[in-house]
């Protein structure tokens, strides 16, 4: 069965390859890396961005006045982003079928960085790709308009209060940080999102490759397909069930299987996953503290709680849960198996590396109003996070064996023109990338949980592409990588490094991912005054080397 399927497979990788856009041969792969050149691996896993989102005019900002400017170095590869009739005459803005509401892509400025969220459904996303086409992102994917109580932009900002405004685009003069790593380390233009859907499917996929094998729900089944064979697959963010701080009204679900930290703990790695306001005995300086922890925003003008139960993926797996949000028994805990089983608030991360106890995998997930989300958060709220924490990093003993990877778990429905290939169909009634109920070819090719289910449906992709910075002493600098990859191939860089690259099995889509290697160079590290590039977290301008 698993030389059919592979069969199967290769064709369609091939063909996507040859007809993507701005195709590059990669740079030589370099294995996982000599004995101790990575010994700390740091996921920081943002909200609901597209890559043409963050990158689209890459590396070309406006450099408008009063806005922190971005130029780049002279031998800046080209990436695959938008120009000539992608910005003039897009599909976008001919398909009559988005209305009134049909758009080019347009830049949105600092003053604009507080947007609405995007529909990002399973569906919706399938739909906005119209078989490949790419052309109706307003229809399915596009809402209106700026967080409540913003002023209603004018001129050509109007487009903020249509549903053209899933066509906007943030250049280097508001995600300004993004595009100064970009420069000095390395980032990767063929990355996507392992399925289509919400954060909750791209959260799973960070840590199994798996969004099948749903084994117990509550409160109904609003979300859940069935995914043959008797399994069920999420394709909705529904929250973990049994999380003290997730919904009592609305479907919850646990998940069967395995995942990373099962794989880690097996062989005794540190790892752990670092989530703002999972420490519910804190108070925040608002006053808020248990699930209620919030922060206020002065650029989006809100005030969301800082924990989101269905962005931390580890809490629908029975083995890696910490229901009741447990602290760890001691620092010199953090990273090992005590009453925390892993999980903890970001707080701890930091408390860790300055006790001397830095886990060899870390997943870093912000407080909602710095993580990204359109709606809740912006690219200077995550702007802040981001470059505090890289800062904080870089300044570290331990910098020169890490690698510190950026990216994101969905795409928040924003505009993004390059087709994902599709490696892995489905036929269910959430699926309209082909037609109604099917996308790609309908037909799974990779398994589920259950023993009997060897093509599990309602996980069709890849799905749209997703922005990845590598930011490490031993990153290509100013490199621009190609290679498809999707985000198990996180999983399968940490899979590599510690695990002698073990694949989790059980239908995950590492089985499929391919190799971050490429962006690495492990012949010889950026020596220290570029390994290091300090920005400030305000502008996101370097601030010294």
């Amino acid at each position: 069965m698993k030389k059919t399927w592979l069969l199967a497979i290769f064709p369609l990788l091939a063909l996507a390859i040859a007809q993507h856009p701005a195709s590059r041969p990669a740079a030589s792969a370099s294995p996982a890396g000599p004995a101790g050149a990575l010994q700390h691996i740091v996921v920081i896993f943002q909200e609901n961005v597209s890559f043409d989102h963050y990158f689209a005019t890459y590396p070309k900002a406006a450099n408008l006045p009063g806005e922190p400017a971005f130029h780049a170095g002279p031998h800046t590869p080209p990436i695959a982003g938008l120009s000539g009739k992608l910005l003039s005459d897009n599909p976008n803005a001919a398909n009559s079928g988005n209305g009134p509401d049909g758009s080019n892509p347009f830049r949105l400025d600092r003053s604009q960085a507080a947007t609405a969220d995007q529909s990002h459904a399973y569906t919706a996303e399938q739909r906005a790709f119209d078989n490949g086409a790419m052309d109706l992102f307003p229809r399915f994917t596009g809402r209106k308009g700026p967080p409540p109580g913003w002023p209603a932009p004018t001129g050509a900002s109007a487009k903020m209060l249509s549903k053209g405004l899933t066509m906007g685009y943030f250049d280097g003069n508001t995600v300004t940080a993004m595009w100064n790593y970009a420069q000095h380390y390395a980032l990767e233009d063929r990355f996507f999102n392992t399925t289509f859907g919400p954060s909750t499917p791209g959260a799973l996929n960070l840590i199994s490759g798996q969004t099948n094998g749903v084994v117990k729900t509550a409160n109904g089944r609003s979300g859940i397909e069935d995914g043959g064979a008797g399994s069920l697959s999420d394709f909705s963010d529904s929250d973990p069930l049994g999380d003290v701080c997730s919904s009592s009204v609305h479907t919850v679900f646990r998940m069967g299987g395995r995942n990373i930290g099962n794989l880690l703990n097996d062989r005794n790695i540190t790892w752990g996953w670092f989530q703002g306001g999972f420490d519910l005995a804190a108070t925040n300086s608002n006053g808020t503290t248990g699930c209620d922890r919030s922060h206020h925003s002065a650029v989006t003008n809100l005030t969301p709680r800082d924990y989101v139960p269905h962005h931390e993926p580890f809490q629908y797996y029975a083995s890696t849960a910490n229901p009741l949000h447990r602290r760890p028994r001691s620092v010199a805990m953090i990273g090992k198996t005590d009453a925390a089983n892993h999980q903890y608030d970001l707080n701890d991360f930091f408390a860790a590396l300055r006790a001397g106890h830095f886990p060899a995998v870390s997943y870093l997930k912000a407080p909602a109003y710095e993580n990204g989300h359109a709606g809740n958060s912006d690219p200077l709220d995550e702007q802040r996070f981001v470059v505090q924490v890289v800062n904080f990093l870089e300044q570290r003993p331990e910098w020169k064996n890490t690698a510190v990877i950026i990216t994101y778990d969905d795409s928040d429905g924003w505009y993004d023109h390059v087709a994902s290939p599709q490696v892995n169909g489905s036929r269910s009634p959430a699926d309209a990338y082909t037609s109604p109920g099917v996308c790609g070819s309908g037909i799974p090719a990779l398994a589920g949980i259950a023993a009997n289910n060897p093509h599990a449906q309602g996980r069709c992709g890849y799905g749209p592409r997703l922005p990845l910075l590598l930011i490490s002493p031993w990153a290509r600098p100013n490199f621009v990588g190609s290679a498809i990859t999707d985000q198990t191939s996180i999983l399968r860089l940490i899979e590599d490094t510690f695990l002698k690259s073990q694949r989790l099995g059980q239908g995950s889509y590492d089985a499929l991912s391919g190799s971050l290697d490429p962006l690495f160079d492990f012949s010889h590290p950026q020596p220290q005054n570029t390994g290091r590039v300090l920005l400030d977290e305000s502008t996101g301008e370097i601030a010294k080397h």
